[in-house]
């Protein structure tokens, strides 16, 4: 989990006691988690190709979907060039869908398209488990890296909490992804994979984009406050 920085040259010592609601870079963050996938017109386009590939398949075939599929993509990555979009996120996309086509094609079925997507889910779950268990929670070292690697915050026992809450919560929107779809792959019910791709996808990244920004702000204030303390006579 990626970046626009505004005021980054301001350091903590320089706020006032009032300033100390969350700047836009205290946002950045979130927002960089999802622009990784496009921002959250990357996320609807990524739907897409799913949404076309289920239905075709059931009234053509396997080939069709996923030649559906693909052309989907390679329309989406035309207009989102021809937008002037983020080229990584449009790139990546239409690579992944590519992937997952082929995938499905050695596999011999539509359901292979998803498998991609599953065992993605588990390695991001493990990844950010592990980081919550060794106290390195993924979330507060992106803030880091984009505050100028700055890991104040680590001093702060409130702030580890508040992205160890954060980390969690993405911990649980991968491994619920990986669960449900997992368990519809294994009863071979594409369908409602398709669905669950969906349904599973930017609804989730939101809600965690969004406790994520709340830690970031609870974070931010407690080493505002820490570093207050510092200076204090």
């Amino acid at each position: 989990m990626s970046l626009p920085v505004e005021d980054s040259d301001r350091s903590p010592d320089s706020l006032e006691p009032d300033a100390l609601e969350p700047t836009p870079a205290e946002k950045t963050p979130a927002q960089a988690l999802l622009a990784q996938m496009g921002g959250v017109s990357g996320l609807i386009y990524s739907a897409l190709p799913v949404a076309v590939l289920v239905p075709v398949n059931t009234a053509w075939g396997l080939v069709p979907a996923i030649s559906a599929a693909l052309g989907v993509a390679a329309l989406i990555l035309v207009w989102r060039l021809i937008r002037r979009d983020s080229v990584q996120p449009a790139i990546s996309g239409f690579i992944g869908v590519g992937i997952s086509a082929l995938i499905a094609w050695l596999v011999g079925a539509s359901k292979g398209y998803f498998l991609l997507g599953i065992w993605t889910s588990l390695i991001w779950a493990a990844v950010f488990a592990v980081s919550v268990l060794i106290r390195r929670p993924i979330v507060g070292y992106a803030w880091s890296w984009i505050q100028s690697h700055d890991r104040s915050w680590r001093s702060s026992r409130r702030a580890v909490i508040a992205f160890d809450i954060a980390t969690v919560t993405w911990v649980l929107v991968f491994a619920s992804r990986f669960v449900v779809q997992r368990h519809l792959y294994d009863l071979d019910q594409t369908g409602w994979l398709g669905v669950a791709r969906i349904a599973m996808g930017w609804p989730l990244t939101g809600v965690a984009a969004l406790v994520t920004y709340l830690a970031i702000r609870v974070a931010q204030k407690a080493v505002h406050a820490a570093q207050a303390g510092d200076t204090s006579p």
